[in-house]
């Protein structure tokens, strides 16, 4: 009998902030929606998703092109997207606090699941989600950080796996 294999995707996510964390998990948890095999490896910065309680933040000063609308003023001033050059948001104290509640917010408010929320699906929907052993050791995660039903593994558990993907995806 010839039986097909349904797609597989392999994603890398690398990255820790709230607007990077998103990516992977949207990612993910569409392609496990398509019957897709999906694999996403946590490396580096991007292993902080995989804590069990995820404390991910926006860095608006890393991304200028990132349009802030700020919600004070009459209405008309709220619609309005205010750049903030990245010298202000470098000296700006709580900036961070700030725009990641404002993301979060704005998310929240057009009906985006949270990254949490998108993180559960993904277990629920049996996305494999592996944490980079060698990032584990450089950085002294532990396993017990970590929400259960991941895979520890090094990169060629990884490369094993996306080996045989369709798709890779580096995020």
């Amino acid at each position: 009998m010839n039986e097909k294999k349904p797609k597989r995707l392999a994603i890398i996510a690398s990255k820790g902030t709230l607007d990077w964390a998103y990516p992977p998990f949207l990612l993910a948890s569409t392609a496990a929606a398509m019957d897709m095999e999906v694999g996403v490896f946590f490396t580096f910065y991007g292993l902080t998703l995989l804590n069990k309680k995820i404390e991910a933040k926006v860095a608006p000063q890393t991304n200028p092109a990132m349009p802030m609308k700020l919600p004070i003023g009459t209405k008309e001033l709220q619609n309005i997207e205010w750049p903030i050059p990245n010298i202000l948001a470098n000296n700006i104290p709580g900036y961070e606090t700030m725009a990641t509640a404002f993301m979060k917010k704005s998310f929240a408010k057009k009906g985006v699941a949270s990254i949490d929320e998108l993180r559960d699906i993904c277990v629920e929907s049996g996305v494999k989600l592996i944490a980079c052993q060698m990032t584990m050791d450089v950085f002294g995660f532990k396993t017990s950080q970590f929400i259960d039903g991941i895979d520890v593994g090094g990169a060629a558990t990884f490369l094993e796996f996306a080996a045989d993907s369709d798709i890779s995806l580096f995020i």
